[in-house]
């Protein structure tokens, strides 16, 4: 009887615990898929911005008083070779500076140190990282489009993810599976750099072993090996904070580097690895004959043609400038939508090849796409990354598409794991886990649950604030009776249809509304705890909201123009680049609107705005920060 007992009130606890776990995984799922919308369409706004670059350049022709400089920069795609002494050899490295000094040509002993002394945080020298990109840009312009690479019964090919600025990941990855080398090799499958905070560390320290171990590690570029992708995602600001004065010159060369590394790699015959995926007209052996040099950013494509744009619409500045950009530095559109698509695409359970709606840039390609190239090319496996997944990797497709993530807590810390996968000689695909771990390690998974829950609602609600305006109306046409009320229905489709990030709003109410107990939801409470700060205070407040909305992309814009990399712009380039913003987003703002603000923005009036900090005013504050008391209130009920 007492055996009963005991055996039953284990299964209770079993079930309670069971249904406990099972909670916190939807908490962890719903948190995931907040983040995830959030950071496709953020992605999609930056794929949109290479439809808004040409609408520019079209508009460009005329403007006769403006710069050529901004074209070349824009869509000049095989910028002219520096010169390697003007750059390494004018900077001098003083005998105070105490972090890594690196001997060329490199060896092995060079990789140490450039791993231990970003263990201990310090900046490789300037004259060093100008010398490293130098010397890869060479090896990297003698290696084919597709790298064909092969195992052997005694060596395994390593293949890493995306790692997005995060050297503890990379730091973790070497110690457990040991350093590149011939026995060892490696392939690392794009996206090194952004987001992290040490995205330079992480690219010294793969172009320093490329350039030890040439044949035994391999690079596949990424879509955020791309200029204007880093200026979005935090790799520029990154190499100007750190370098400060020769930040520039380094952002230059980056820009050179980039479209020189490799777009695939195929193993043993059998593995194609690249960072994004497929489409139904994927075609290698196109891929194999492109110059990949042309994609200077993926964001900018193939301009138009002198026949497609009329010359009676150009001024002769204009002409001029039109010519010097020839179509033979161009990619076909052809070429280059099939690049997009290996870096940009995305796996899907759905049959067929459709456009890629989250991201912008891309495809969706089904089960059925993937096994048509797969056969057509005699292949047996696809290994792509660009995808965070909660274990690290992902397999779909019958088993014949693997993901492979090799960041781990890509959102908020305790998000996901990271992963590296093994392949080899006749074996099947190993897989090997991790986490790094610093400040959750004494935390419950409860708490941790809660603390990446919080920062995803609280990221959530700045996106809602963005777009107050757009909701209220359509909350309005809902409430015919002007209650301030609409029901869970009418709430959920309207926060669906003006954002448009496919989340479960009906469960996530609760985190962002209040609710009467009829059901029915106060709308105006969506943005009860947050508001947008704005440094002007005369301003009218919707300019703000569109200008904090469209700030991401206003941020690249504006410093594409400003090419000498002072932080200032004249206030007459704000109001032409704003206005053809404004045109082409048909942003409903009026100009008069904009010319007072510009005015306003020049605050010692020198006729220059300094627009990266102007920017920097537009934050969103929470007033009501309710994450550690979530973590104390839910810590409790464990």
């Amino acid at each position: 009887m007492e055996e009963e007992r005991v055996i039953r009130a284990a299964m209770v606890i079993q079930n309670w615990y069971r249904a406990y776990s099972a909670r916190l995984k939807t908490r962890q799922r719903y948190a995931l898929t907040i983040f995830r919308s959030l950071e496709y369409a953020d992605e999609q706004g930056q794929m949109q911005l290479s439809n808004f670059f040409a609408f520019m350049l079209e508009n460009f022709a005329n403007t006769p008083e403006k710069d050529p400089e901004l074209v070349h920069r824009l869509f000049r795609t095989n910028p002219q070779d520096r010169d390697r002494e003007d750059y390494v050899k004018m900077i001098d490295v003083p005998d105070s500076y105490t972090g890594p000094r690196l001997q060329f040509p490199l060896t092995f002993t060079d990789i140490h140190l450039l791993l231990e002394g970003f263990k201990q945080q310090q900046i490789l020298h300037a004259h060093y990282v100008l010398a490293v990109l130098f010397e890869a840009k060479k090896v990297l312009m003698q290696m084919p489009n597709i790298s064909h690479i092969k195992t052997s019964p005694s060596i395994e090919i390593t293949i890493c993810g995306d790692l997005h600025g995060k050297l503890d990941d990379l730091l973790l990855i070497f110690y457990k599976n040991g350093l590149p080398s011939t026995e060892n090799p490696y392939v690392f499958n794009g996206d090194f750099v952004d987001r992290g905070k040490n995205s330079i560390e992480i690219l010294m320290i793969l172009l320093v072993t490329l350039l030890v171990y040439p044949n035994d590690l391999h690079l596949n570029r990424g879509n955020h090996e791309d200029f204007l992708m880093n200026l979005r995602y935090g790799f520029t600001k990154e190499i100007m904070q750190k370098y400060k004065l020769y930040g520039g010159k380094i952002l230059k060369i980056l820009e050179e580097v980039y479209p020189w590394i490799p777009i695939a790699t195929i193993i043993d015959n059998e593995i194609l690895v690249i960072h994004g995926g497929l489409s139904e007209s994927t075609d290698l052996n196109l891929l194999h004959r492109i110059e990949r040099n042309k994609v200077k950013s993926v964001l900018m494509p193939p301009i138009q043609t002198d026949e497609d744009f009329p010359l009676e619409f150009m001024t002769d500045k204009s002409k001029r400038e039109r010519s010097s950009i020839t179509l033979s530095e161009q990619l076909l559109q052809q070429e280059w939508d099939q690049v997009i698509d290996l870096l940009w695409s995305d796996p899907r359970g759905k049959r067929g090849c459709f456009p890629n709606t989250s991201r912008g840039g891309g495809c969706y390609f089904g089960p059925d796409v993937t096994t048509k190239i797969l056969k057509k090319y005699n292949l047996k496996m696809l290994v792509r990354s660009h995808e965070c997944k909660p274990d690290g990797y992902d397999i779909c497709h019958d088993g014949k598409v693997i993901t492979i993530f090799s960041a781990s807590n890509y959102y908020e810390e305790g998000s996901n794991r990271g992963a590296y996968m093994k392949v080899g000689h006749n074996v099947l695909p190993r897989f090997v886990q991790y986490q790094v771990t610093k400040s959750t390690c004494p935390r419950s998974l409860c708490q941790r649950v809660s603390t990446f829950e919080s920062s995803a609602i609280r990221i959530l609600k700045e996106k809602i604030i963005s777009r107050k305006t757009d909701l209220i109306h359509a909350f309005e046409l809902h409430d015919r009776s002007k209650s301030g009320k609409v029901s869970l229905s009418q709430w959920a489709f309207s926060m669906e249809s003006i954002l448009g990030l496919n989340l479960p709003w009906r469960s996530l109410s609760t985190h962002l509304v209040n609710t009467d107990t009829d059901g029915n939801i106060d709308y105006l409470s969506s943005f009860q705890d947050v508001q947008i700060e704005k440094p002007v205070e005369e301003v009218h407040s919707s300019l703000i909201e569109t200008l904090y909305r469209y700030r991401s992309d206003l941020y690249i814009i504006f410093n594409i123009i400003d090419t000498d990399r002072s932080g200032l712009i004249s206030v007459d380039e704000f109001r032409a680049m704003w206005k053809l913003f404004k045109t082409h987003y048909s942003v409903q703002v009026d100009d008069s609107q904009v010319d007072d603000l510009a005015d306003k923005m020049d605050l010692n009036k020198d006729g220059s705005i300094d627009f990266n900090e102007f920017l920097k005013a537009f934050h969103v504050v929470h007033k009501f920060d309710t994450m550690h008391k979530s973590d104390t209130y839910l810590a409790s009920q464990e």
